[in-house]
């Protein structure tokens, strides 16, 4: 049974996560945290498919107001045809333009997410983010990345890129599961194995910030007949900080 056989290999995925991983993710958390303490920014990147765990953490029941979600024209699937976003993933020069009209600022934190960590946006996005003064996450596959080259004039990868890197722990292609009766392999992983890891990592944030003495915000489902007090604080705070990218500045910034 090929369905028992992919949840055995989701299972053994999983549990590598947990034992290799953790480490890295309160690191990242703890880059976040100190950036909201600091009045600092926190902005989230991921596409074309590596745009599902971003969106996953973003404006949700028990998720954090702190993503700011970033969407590049054409490089999601909420624009089409998919084949633009294929071609202009590679194309250099339109992650630094993209990356500057951001406004984000030195001490903010950028994560991005790529699997393959081999095309020109992501890896310009994060050397323009970096130029500039910001920590930069990146989640991606390191047995994937390392399987294939660059596509970037600079030879580089992603995570070359990064302050901290998340391995997602994909194999190379993506697909998991072989079998004589399939043409090739089944089953990708990178969805929602990013999901875990970034739902992962705000739980880990929202602790740091009670470990700094912060109250983390959350937001509380609209689909239930409670905590009408703490729903609205959680409206004020988004009114009163909140950004052109549907999260929150820190309500700690020094206005320039």
């Amino acid at each position: 049974m090929l369905a028992k056989k992919y949840l055995d290999h989701a299972t053994t995925l999983l549990q590598r996560l947990k034992d290799t991983q953790i480490e890295k993710i309160e690191q990242a958390a703890d880059l976040i945290a100190q950036a909201y303490v600091d009045g600092h920014t926190f902005y989230a990147w991921g596409g074309p498919h590596s745009s599902l765990p971003v969106q996953d953490i973003f404006s949700r029941a028990g998720g954090s107001p702190l993503v700011n979600l970033l969407i590049a024209p054409a490089l999601s699937y909420e624009t089409g045809p998919i084949n633009v976003g294929m071609f202009l993933e590679r194309v250099e020069g339109y992650g630094p333009e993209f990356f500057s009209q951001i406004g984000a600022e030195a001490g903010d934190v950028i994560l991005l997410v790529s699997t393959s960590g081999r095309n020109a946006f992501p890896i310009e996005v994060a050397m323009s983010a970096r130029k500039a003064g910001l920590k930069v996450i990146g989640v991606t596959s390191l047995a994937y990345t390392n399987a294939v080259t660059s596509r970037h004039s600079s030879g580089t990868k992603l995570y070359q890129h990064c302050d901290v890197v998340l391995d997602n722990l994909t194999a190379p292609g993506d697909a998991s599961i072989a079998d004589p009766i399939l043409p090739q392999k089944a089953g990708p992983t990178s969805g929602w194995m990013g999901i875990v890891i970034l739902q992962t990592l705000m739980v880990a944030v929202a602790e740091k910030l009670h470990d700094r003495g912060i109250t983390p915000p959350i937001y509380v489902a609209g689909n239930i007949d409670e905590k009408d007090e703490y729903k609205q604080a959680m409206f004020d705070l988004v009114n009163k900080h909140g950004t052109k990218f549907g999260g929150i500045y820190s309500p700690f910034r020094k206005v320039k």
